[in-house]
């Protein structure tokens, strides 16, 4: 596969987002923002966002919409990459934030549901019907983890529901191709769940002791990040420690692609014939694109 790198210096890059002018709109983690990165490498910032931006989606109405984490990590640098490490003491949660593309307005609209916090919203994807599936990552705590969930909400800041919860790392989340499943990376257990959508925004009874359905646990010690759906059904999720992206079949079976980073953290898809794919490779604070094997699942909104 020919890799081409697009910019670097990235502060931990995330959330790729591939604009209809050609562009390609990212946050930095780390570094608070949102960017947009030109074709020729070119960086501009579009909000800034505070805690620490993670997954963005265009919505119904062209606003793109964060997951934010509230800043749950403290980053640190080890053999050149740069890490994510522990959530620091004064992390209080995270929230779902709306940006106005134009003028970098940014508004909140959950930080909490039922009246519990939002711990660390991770990744969203949004349905047919303008809604979104997100996931909440958790945190890390000197006891131990806070567990994670997954929720769907309204853009409007409306409604919120948790659909399931006590998840290790939730992490990246999409929908199949016709919208009947969503798909959700557990980071630490290298697990790809998938639920059945009995109706827009509503999850069908899991079975009995099941939280979803396991679609493939990645052998030995691999980490699923945030991830991206064909529009032949299989899912590209970003793989860290075994650095690249692996794609799943809905079947079960698995196929690598490797990138030059052990911390991959997420892939979008665009262009005229939705091969374009651009690839987050956070550890070394770069984006790359490449031409991938089959088109990618053009997503509800975009702008």
């Amino acid at each position: 596969m020919d890799i081409e790198l697009v910019t670097e210096g990235l502060q931990f890059p995330e959330g790729p987002v591939a604009m209809a002018d050609g562009s390609v709109i990212l946050t930095e983690i780390q570094g608070q923002r949102l960017t947009r990165v030109w074709p020729d490498g070119r960086k501009e910032t579009v909000a800034e966002t505070g805690g620490g931006p993670n997954g963005a989606a265009i919505g119904p109405d062209g606003a793109l919409y964060i997951t934010n984490n509230g800043a749950s990590f403290q980053f640190f640098e080890a053999n050149g990459l740069n890490i994510p490490g522990p959530t620091p003491p004064e992390h209080t949660g995270g929230s779902i934030q709306r940006v106005d593309i134009k003028t970098g307005a940014v508004t909140t609209l959950y930080s909490e549901c039922d009246g519990k916090a939002l711990v660390g919203p991770n990744d969203l994807v949004f349905d047919k019907q303008g809604g979104f599936w997100f996931t909440d990552h958790g945190c890390s705590t000197h006891d131990g983890r806070k567990y994670g969930a997954l929720y769907y909400a309204l853009a409007d800041g409306s409604k919120i529901t948790r659909w399931r919860d006590h998840f290790v790392s939730p992490n990246g989340v999409g929908l199949s191709p016709d919208e009947k499943t969503v798909y959700m990376a557990d980071t630490m257990l290298g697990r790809l769940w998938s639920f059945d959508v009995a109706s827009p925004g509503v999850l069908a009874d899991p079975l009995p002791l099941q939280p979803g359905n396991v679609v493939c646990n990645l052998p030995g010690y691999q980490l699923l990040d945030s991830l991206a759906v064909e529009a032949g059904g299989k899912v590209c999720v970003a793989t860290i420690i075994n650095g690249g992206v692996t794609a799943f079949d809905p079947d079960g079976t698995t196929e690598h692609y490797a990138f030059p980073d052990v911390i991959v953290t997420n892939i979008c898809f665009g262009g005229a014939d939705m091969r374009d794919a651009w690839i987050t490779a956070s550890g070394t604070g770069k984006l790359y694109k490449a031409r991938w094997p089959r088109p990618g699942l053009k997503l509800n909104f975009n702008a």
